[in-house]
């Protein structure tokens, strides 16, 4: 995990051998499930350090200052557990809901984090768009963080529910991003929340432009949004 560590270390961040081997367990575990079912095309031992391990823990640097209570975290559409997964590995502070509508992403999830031995970890099988309007889980949450899930304005409508007053989206995007904040800005006010900064990600081991989008929530959400699924796609909010 050369990569992953030395990435890592441009960060802030000190992987110690303990979570260089949960990284490593992790590893394998994606590529022989995804002989199975399709989890992820990036399957290469030192491409799967950057492209999904070190971009994951890229979220660090988009988080609020430290409290003494855990941070509560939900990502949202986690797909094969990125960024959630590896944020927990890093940071043992972090109580983490994974929420994925995938079955068979779902089981693999729910075997990797056994695996890993990883606690303080929920996994919700579900719909943004339904789950949003489940009281247990609705502006429960200090950061809410998604990647690649769907465009700006789009994904505020998915994720800002979830966001207490006071948290915080943090949304990872590449290349040009001024015109999606633009065309999300009004979705952004109407959900509930602020554009609060826009962070470059610099670092040599990524060959394109990186940045989150950090999204300071500053009221409460409207109880009508989400809209019912697949509608924040056909019908986004401009």
């Amino acid at each position: 995990m050369k990569k992953l560590l030395e990435g890592a270390k441009k960060l802030g961040l000190e992987l110690t051998p303990g979570h260089l081997e949960k990284f490593e367990v992790y590893y394998r575990e994606l590529a022989d499930w995804n002989r199975k079912i399709n989890l992820t095309s990036v399957t290469v031992y030192e491409e799967v350090q950057i492209t999904h391990f070190l971009d994951s823990l890229t979220v660090i640097a988009g988080f609020p200052s430290p409290q003494d209570k855990p941070l509560s975290i939900i990502d949202v559409g986690t797909g094969a557990g990125f960024p959630g997964i590896p944020l927990r590995i890093a940071r043992s502070d972090i109580q983490l809901v994974l929420l994925e509508a995938t079955a068979k992403k779902v089981e693999f999830l729910r075997h990797v984090t056994l695996k890993l031995e990883l606690d303080g970890v929920e996994i919700v099988r579900g719909r943004a768009e339904d789950i949003a309007h489940d009281d247990r889980y609705r502006e429960k949450f200090r950061v809410v963080v998604s990647r690649a899930l769907a465009p700006l304005n789009v994904l505020v409508e998915l994720t800002l529910p979830f966001c207490a007053v006071g948290g915080r989206l943090i949304a990872q995007k590449k290349g040009e991003i001024i015109g999606e904040i633009n065309d999300a800005s009004r979705a952004v006010n109407v959900l509930g929340g602020k554009i609060g900064e826009v962070r470059d990600i610099t670092l040599d081991e990524f060959d394109d432009d990186r940045c989150l989008i950090i999204i300071d929530k500053v009221k409460t959400s409207p109880p009508q949004y989400p809209r019912r699924p697949g509608i924040p796609v056909k019908k986004p909010i401009i």
